[in-house]
């Protein structure tokens, strides 16, 4: 897992409560075991029209959001089923953060384990992101999370602090997903295989 310590990116508005986790990924994308390669179907439809064709309506497509790795969307955000594949296409497409004033409980936790940073922030504070982002036109808007500080800054000059719990914070700071935690009882675990290795 790619570790997340600060990161400073474009960010990408989406003005939508209660996005669930079909709309992030849809089901006939799961069929895949990898956990890479996801990119081309993050919010497929949404992200394109009957013929494919990119629709340009819709956030990510326009201009000011392209490449975009901060996602700022409102309030109950990956609701729905819990499949893990809707933070692999938001990870496989750039994003690193996704700000909402809630996410659903499942989502956050897989958002950890895969690298991405989840934050709920205030809802007045999530209206202030939208506004900066529509106000900054075609040359978009970025922000700064810091999590070794625990905070988000843009180049205005503000600033806004938040919580994360800290052994989520430990494991992105240095990376460690599920299987690299369990890795770092290595000698441990041959330890105990050895003495319990039957003939």
């Amino acid at each position: 897992m790619q570790a997340f310590t600060k990161h400073t990116g474009r960010v990408a508005a989406m003005d939508r409560a209660d996005v669930d986790t079909d709309q992030i990924i849809p089901k006939q994308f799961l069929k895949r075991i990898e956990r890479n390669g996801f990119e081309d179907y993050l919010f497929f439809d949404w992200r394109f029209d009957d013929n494919g064709a990119e629709d340009p309506s819709f956030e990510l497509n326009q201009p000011a959001m392209r490449n975009a790795t901060v996602l700022v969307a409102r309030r109950n955000f990956g609701c729905g089923s819990s499949r893990e594949h809707a933070v692999w296409a938001l990870e496989n497409y750039g994003f690193r953060v996704v700000l909402a004033p809630s996410f659903a409980d499942i989502f956050f936790n897989n958002c950890f384990k895969n690298g991405v940073l989840p934050i709920p922030l205030p809802s007045d504070v999530i209206d202030r992101l939208f506004e900066q982002q529509a106000a900054g036109g075609e040359n978009g808007y970025q922000l700064t999370v810091d999590l070794e500080q625990q905070t988000i800054s843009d180049s205005t000059g503000w600033s806004i602090s938040f919580d994360v719990d800290p052994f989520r914070r430990h494991c992105l700071l240095n990376g460690l997903d599920d299987i690299a935690l369990t890795l770092q009882h290595e000698d441990k675990i041959t330890a105990y295989e050895e003495r319990h290795a039957t003939a």
